[in-house]
């Protein structure tokens, strides 16, 4: 564990260093104190009603989008060029977990600031429950244990059949199925962000595919 929040530390020191500057969303308090909620965003709708942007939560280790509601202290955004906001772009695909997705079909795909969704399995449906992202890997393992396996500590996983193997950075190996975080009805995509992902897009995403159709993910950057 001590490990674990010291690799969490040097990532946000080596990510401050890094970071270029891009939207910046910025709300005046009541004694008119201009105070800074977010920098290196990227805004993707502003109206009287709602600010909504992306940015990278470092916790996560992936890009999210955040909503904010108007209310008599409205918030201001300073807009960055299209350059600038293509370079903060680039610094969370240093900070992300990289993999070389292998296709069931054998085409292979670098993905940037990959992580777990769930959605439900039928395409008119919702959870009833939050069902949260996820970076890390929940499996129940061949001998009925349950594990959460962290992309940070994971070399490979190998899909057979809807079986996974699982090789840590370790050496070791764990085979199993992948554990669902939810008892409803859900189909499991591996997502993130290719060469391809426009600055300017809605989503926090443009890779989005069925772990049934992915052969291998290897992960290339862990750091």
């Amino acid at each position: 564990m001590r490990t674990k929040r010291l690799a969490a530390g040097l990532v946000l020191l080596a990510f401050a260093a890094a970071v270029s500057q891009a939207d910046t969303i910025i709300q005046t308090n009541a004694e008119g104190d201009r105070i800074v909620v977010q920098q290196n965003a990227i805004v993707t709708q502003q109206t009287q009603y709602t600010v909504t942007y992306k940015h990278f939560d470092l916790k996560q280790r992936r890009v999210v989008k955040v909503q904010l509601n108007q209310g008599s202290l409205p918030f201001q955004c300073v807009t960055a060029s299209p350059v600038q906001r293509q370079g903060i772009v680039n610094v969370w695909k240093e900070f992300g977990y990289t993999a070389i997705v292998t296709m069931q079909s054998g085409k292979q795909i670098q993905v940037y600031d990959s992580y777990f969704d769930f959605f439900p399995a039928s395409s008119s449906g919702s959870f009833l429950e939050v069902v949260p992202p996820r970076t890390n890997v929940p499996i129940l393992t061949d001998n009925g244990a349950a594990d959460e396996i962290d992309f940070s500590e994971i070399n490979e996983i190998d899909n057979a059949g809807g079986r996974l193997r699982v090789v840590r950075t370790n050496g070791q190996t764990a085979g199993g199925k992948f554990l669902m975080p939810t008892s409803e009805p859900a189909v499991t995509h591996f997502m993130g962000i290719t060469e391809h992902y426009s600055p300017a897009s809605d989503e926090v995403y443009d890779f989005s595919v069925p772990l049934s159709q992915i052969k291998q993910i290897r992960f290339v950057s862990n750091n």
